[in-house]
This record gives C-alpha cells, structure tokens and sequence, in this order.
C-alpha cells in the first residue's frame, strides 16, 4: 500500500512492534548482544554496528526521502563527516557559496589537511557548476535553500550537470526536511540531514542523517559509519522518531507563519532586505516551487542601517536568541559572529553575510505575536 508522506511519517520505517503490540518502537538500551554460538547471533552483535532503534529511525528516514538506505548518526556534522570520508587525498568537492559554517569549518580546518580541497561556487548559477567541475572534482555539495542567505539551487538541473561528467550530488536538506523537498527524486545521490531541527523539532536532541538509493555507496556508508563511529544513541533515535510523527502538522505551521512574517518584513520600514525563497520577489522563488512543496520557515533579513541589531537581540521577548533552528520555538541568531563565524570575514562579506544579517528560524507560535515581539524589538533598537 503506498501512502502519503502524511501517514508515512507515523506508520513508516518500522511501525510499532511486533512482539508486544506496542505502538512505538522500544528503546533497545543496550550495547550488546547474546549471541546462540560462535558467529550464530539474531541480528544484531553491538550497538555501534547496529541497533533495532535506531534501525527503525533509519528506515523511517530513508522511507520518507524516497531512498533505500539510511544512516543515523550523532550529530549532523558527525554525518557531514563521515560522507566527505568517501573521498581521498587529491579529490575536489565544488560547495554552494553560502552553506553552514561547520560544513566550511570541516572542508577548511580538517580534510584540507587530508587534501581533499573545494572550490565556493554559486551553485545557483549553473554555468558556473558547469565550469567548476574539472576532472579532479568528485562531488558537487549544495545546501538549497543555502545557510544563511536561502539561495536557491536547481537540483534537477546541478544532478544532469553532475551526471553528465559522473560525479556525486550531495544535497543537504535540513531546512526543509522530506515533508517539502525529495532531492533524490531530482537526481541527487546523496542526502543529508541535521535531525537536530526540524525532524527532532522540539530542540531536546542532537542527530544527523544520509540517505542514498545505490546499495555499493551505501554499503561504504555503512562501513565508514561503523569505523568511525558517530552513531545515534537508542534514546536520541526514540526522540527523532518521536518528533517526525508530528512534523507534518508542525511544518504546515511553520511555513503559514514564516509567509506572513516574510510578507510583513518586506513591506516595512525597518529592512533593506529579505530572504526568503517564498516571496515573488525572491529570485530563487520560481525554482522553489518547482522541486518543493512549500518555502521553508527560514527567513533572513538585513536590517536598516537606522537600526541597531546588537540592540534588537537585546529587546527581543518572545524570539530567543540562540544557536540552532527548527525547533517549535523561534529563534534568532547572527550568522556572522554565530553559525558562519568560521567563515573568514572577507568570504562572508563577499557572499552577503554582513553583521546586520539577521537569520529568523520561526516557530509555531501566534504569527501576530511574533510580528510583534519582532517590531517592538527593532523599534526599541533605534540609533
């Protein structure tokens, strides 16, 4: 029976269990296994190799991404991590130009050092892509829309390019998660998550995922996810499976309030820009309706230079200023000093990331309250 990915977000991966009747899948806390004899065991041997938990999370993922296998893991980066763990020394990733700043940190500070190298691309522009993949690069890695700035990149269009002169698609799909947007069905063949937002969504743990359909990449996932360990824990996998119950419910909700916020920040006074790939405006706008369901609930925005931002994160009551998104909570952060500090000033400031850049992760709170909170705050910020 094919289901929508309504249902599919309670009833796939592993639904219930079978042995008692117990509508949620148990927590197997455990780190090993009784085996019946030399080499005979039941399926599973050692927690960090396999756990029935966190295998049931595993299918979910991969289930609602349109994808065979799935792979969970510690964190996000620790996912990050263990995908550029596929290349080798002289190997060549072309990355969006505005992606998170541990994805830059790791590529810069440690497989740098591996030499494995990339080149920043403006993966929007596709002629661009096209003169960037050279006979050393292996992968094109896109975040769309991208952290902080919400480009839009083409990923139909990036995976022809890429399939053209056989190279890998990675598609980090955080920010808008298998409810609005299947980058495998667009001809990526890897895509990764970090779980901690919108999937967890109620900011109480810490995952990341990858998802593929080609079972030899796959199998070497696995195997580098077994060597070099960063897998999610039993209790963090109930969690996650937990919180995409309801993340259906909860993106519908995010999106109908980052709409109204977007459309309220750009018909006022107070910024000199928005970005948010739901506004007509936007320039990514058109290709976001094309290969998603909806515009995401991230919004970033510059404020006026009448303002003073290190002011309004001060003012604000309802929004809280912090680390992370996609939580039911909303939240405010500054890129440049936060998320993209690791970014040297001159890449941000060339890219757009300028210190009155303001990212707004909006939760599912009264959009009227939230509008509020945001106004008195920059009010209050006045030079």
């Amino acid at each position: 029976m094919s289901l929508a990915i309504e249902s599919l977000l309670i009833h796939g991966g592993i639904d219930g269990d079978e042995t008692t009747g117990a509508v949620n899948v148990p927590v197997y806390q455990t780190s090993t296994y009784k085996q019946d004899g030399l080499g005979k065991d039941r399926g599973w041997e050692y927690s960090r190799t396999g756990n029935p938990t966190r295998a049931a999370l595993e299918k979910l993922v991969a289930d609602l991404e349109h994808g065979q296998y799935g792979l969970a893991f510690a964190s996000g980066l620790a996912a990050i991590n263990t995908v550029l763990s596929l290349f080798k020394s002289g190997d060549k990733l072309v990355v969006s130009d505005n992606i998170y700043g541990g994805t830059f940190r790791i590529l810069d500070n440690v497989f740098k050092n591996f030499g494995i190298t990339y080149e920043i691309v403006n993966t929007s522009d596709l002629d661009k892509v096209e003169a960037a993949i050279t006979d050393e690069v292996k992968a094109v890695y896109i975040e769309t829309p991208a952290n902080p700035l919400l480009t839009v990149t083409d990923i139909e269009a990036v995976s022809k390019i890429a399939k053209k002169k056989d190279k890998f698609v990675i598609v980090d799909n955080t920010f808008l998660t298998p409810y609005l947007q299947r980058p495998l069905t667009l001809g990526a063949d890897i895509v990764i998550h970090s779980g901690t937002k919108y999937l967890g969504g109620h900011s109480d743990t810490i995952s990341g995922f990858v998802v593929v359909n080609d079972k030899k990449l796959a199998d070497r996932l696995y195997y580098l996810q077994n060597a070099i360990g960063g897998v999610l824990a039993p209790w963090d996998s109930f969690l996650v499976i937990r919180g995409i119950k309801t993340l259906g419910v909860r993106m519908d909700r995010h999106v109908e309030n980052a709409v109204k916020i977007a459309e309220w920040l750009n018909n006022s006074k107070y910024v000199s820009k928005v970005y948010y790939p739901g506004l007509k405006s936007d320039p990514g706008y058109e290709i976001q309706k094309k290969q998603a369901d909806g515009p995401g609930a991230m919004i970033s925005f510059v404020l006026d230079e009448k303002y003073d931002y290190k002011v309004f994160f001060e003012k604000l009551k309802l929004v809280t200023l912090a680390e992370s998104l996609g939580g039911v909570e909303s939240l405010a952060c500054h890129p440049a000093s936060m998320t993209h500090a690791a970014i040297p000033a001159e890449v941000r400031k060339k890219v757009g990331i300028v210190d009155e850049l303001i990212r707004l992760s909006v939760g599912i709170e009264n959009a009227h309250d939230l509008i509020a909170d945001l106004e008195q705050a920059i009010k209050a910020s006045a030079k």
